[in-house]
C-alpha cells in the first residue's frame, strides 16, 4: 500500500517523531487523493506493525519504530508543564 509506505518513510526519517500526532484521515485524503478508507487501512497497518497507536477520538501518534512500546496518552496530560 503506497500511503502506508510514505507514512512508514516520514516516520523513520524523523518527519513524525515518536509522540506526535499523524496527519488526520481528512488531511491525508486532500493531501494524497485517497479515499477515506483507504487511508484508514493505510493508518491501520501501522497500527498492526506497531509504528503507530490509536485514541478514539484523538487520532493516530507516533510510537517509534515498531516494537518500541506506546507513547503516552495525549488525554491523560501526562508531562504537561502548565500544573502548579
Amino acid at each position: 500500500m503506497q500511503l502506508a509506505a510514505i507514512l512508514r518513510k516520514a516516520i523513520a526519517d524523523g518527519t513524525y517523531p515518536p509522540g506526535t500526532a499523524t496527519p488526520s484521515i481528512t488531511t491525508l485524503t486532500q493531501e494524497y487523493g485517497h479515499a477515506r478508507q483507504t487511508c484508514s487501512k493505510a493508518l491501520g497497518l501501522l497500527v498492526k506493525e506497531g509504528l503507530l497507536i490509536r485514541y478514539p477520538g484523538l487520532g493516530y501518534y507516533v510510537t517509534g519504530k515498531a516494537g518500541e512500546g506506546r507513547p503516552v496518552n495525549p488525554a491523560s496530560g501526562a508531562g504537561r508543564t502548565d500544573e502548579p
